[in-house]
């Protein structure tokens, strides 16, 4: 479960000042990959800063140009890609783990439940937000209403208790979300993987593309390297993960990472770079983004 403010990690990964600052999100997937690399295991892999932060923070920080490494949502690219590269590792798609729409009652299960309702999201420029804005062009007469932006951790509680009509939901909530009494009303992977075929592009790596293209290629090796050292030996990075997951439940934690942490983290691939692409040619296409240059995502 994500925090809605920014928070510095472990003393141990601050204060070098060779140390490349980093910002993602405390949820099981990204501590589980990034925990050799920022607890100094990945040989010759630059020491990290860390800071935890929420994804709608990590965006407005790539936006700003903060931070030289960070884990953004794949919809906030078209505006940070200037600056920022591509990594091709380190992230979350895949299949099977999308974002869901959840309501309080049952309704009639289908997307004019939600013409004209408030509906919470977890960031303006999520990618869980642009899917949505997609299905809901397709699936809710005369569009939705109001939309409210609240930290992750706060949408479920706020459509349990009647603040909000639906909310927009990511990460462990597809395992929990039964926990606050509220139904699904629809799966936006469901959706994408249905109309395309591709997998679901969620949260990327970017870093900044002034640190040069040795150095970038130095970093996307140092998330590989992180990532398969957790998948050869995962029990290190147990602790590290439960201490920043809010007091998930280890089970939970461990669905979260085996659903989010796969192929597709170690290497984008052919499929990776096609759902990227497909997703941000879509979106601009409908006008909800700025459309990318023929070289946009080069690494």
């Amino acid at each position: 479960m994500t925090t809605d403010t920014a928070d510095s990690a472990d003393p141990g990964t601050a204060g070098s000042e060779t140390a490349l600052r980093i910002a993602y999100s405390p949820c099981p997937n990204d501590t589980f990959v990034f925990h050799a690399w920022a607890h100094g295991l990945v040989p010759d892999a630059p020491p990290l800063d860390v800071t935890f932060a929420d994804i709608d923070i990590t965006n407005a920080m790539a936006e700003r140009g903060e931070s030289d490494v960070l884990k953004v949502s794949y919809a906030v690219l078209p505006w940070v890609l200037d600056e920022y590269a591509l990594l091709p590792c380190g992230g979350a798609l895949g299949r099977g783990c999308g974002p869901l729409v959840l309501t309080k009652d049952a309704g009639s299960g289908t997307g004019a439940d939600l013409s004209g309702k408030t509906v919470a999201v977890p960031s303006e420029r999520s990618t869980a937000y642009l899917l949505f804005r997609l299905w809901a062009a397709d699936q809710v007469p005369g569009g939705v209403g109001e939309i409210v932006v609240l930290p992750f951790h706060e949408i479920m509680p706020a459509v349990r208790d009647g603040r909000v009509d639906a909310g927009l939901v990511i990460h462990e909530a597809r395992f929990t979300y039964q926990n606050y009494g509220l139904h699904k009303l629809a799966d936006m992977g469901e959706h994408w993987e249905a109309t395309t075929g591709l997998p679901i592009p969620l949260g990327a790596i970017i870093a900044k593309r002034s640190l040069g293209k040795e150095r970038l290629h130095a970093l996307a090796e140092a998330a590989r390297t992180s990532v398969r050292m957790a998948w050869d030996d995962p029990e290190p990075s147990r602790d590290y993960v439960l201490a920043h997951s809010q007091e998930m439940d280890p089970a939970v934690a461990d669905q979260h990472i085996g659903l989010y942490v796969n192929e597709f983290t170690a290497d984008l691939g052919e499929d990776g770079y096609a759902a990227v692409r497909g997703l941000l040619t879509r979106a601009a296409a409908e006008g909800l983004v700025p459309p990318l240059g023929p070289d946009a995502l080069a690494f």
